[in-house]
């Protein structure tokens, strides 16, 4: 695969989505993502509630914040929406949110936001930030308190434990693959592990 993309046809540019998501420490020992979801246009456009949106106005800035607990359970969600399409658009970013408390990012995360928020009980864009919210987390949490808790620097298990839970959910974390082989050879179930039993 390459590093780069390769240079693109002549193109110009018509519509931008920015998605963030920045994770915090607190004090009294909780984490939180702060996340926002940007979409603007190259050019302006006229917007049927809003009037004429300049170049680089966002059509939607939509700003959530989640706390969580070590077990990645919701324990606070607040919303904004600072700027949308409609006025109605506060709504949703806002009391419905709150349905998340409560809910653990983990397996069935997608479904159970769609039960909380799904359909007309809440916002497409907000569901979606949400949802990808959860790799943040797992890239946050596990790895500071592996690193920061007189741990090893990796989070890889030591023989006889279970797997982390992201083995086997990417082609890089393949059971079968190169780097659990390498990194967690306890784990590993490619052909070498099968001739070694």
């Amino acid at each position: 695969m390459s590093a780069q993309l390769p240079t693109p046809v002549a193109r110009k540019p018509v519509h931008t989505r920015r998605i963030a998501f920045e994770g915090f420490l607190r004090e009294d020992g909780l984490w939180d993502i702060d996340c926002e979801l940007r979409d603007t246009k190259a050019e302006a456009i006229h917007m049927r509630e809003r009037g004429l949106l300049p170049p680089g106005e966002p059509v939607h800035l939509l700003r959530v914040r989640l706390t969580l607990d070590d077990s990645l359970t919701l324990r606070d969600v607040q919303a904004a929406a600072v700027n949308a399409p409609f006025d109605e658009c506060q709504v949703p970013a806002q009391a419905p949110m709150r349905k998340l408390v409560g809910l653990t990012m983990g397996p069935g995360w997608r479904k159970a936001i769609d039960g909380a928020i799904g359909g007309v009980g809440g916002c497409t864009h907000l569901r979606e930030l949400v949802f990808n919210a959860a790799t943040a987390a797992f890239q946050m949490i596990p790895h500071y308190r592996a690193t920061h808790g007189g741990q090893k620097k990796d989070d890889i298990p030591a023989a006889g434990e279970k797997p982390p839970f992201y083995m086997g959910q990417c082609m890089t974390w393949s059971f079968e693959g190169p780097v659990v082989q390498r990194l967690a050879p306890q784990f590993y179930r490619g052909p070498q592990a099968t001739k070694a039993d």
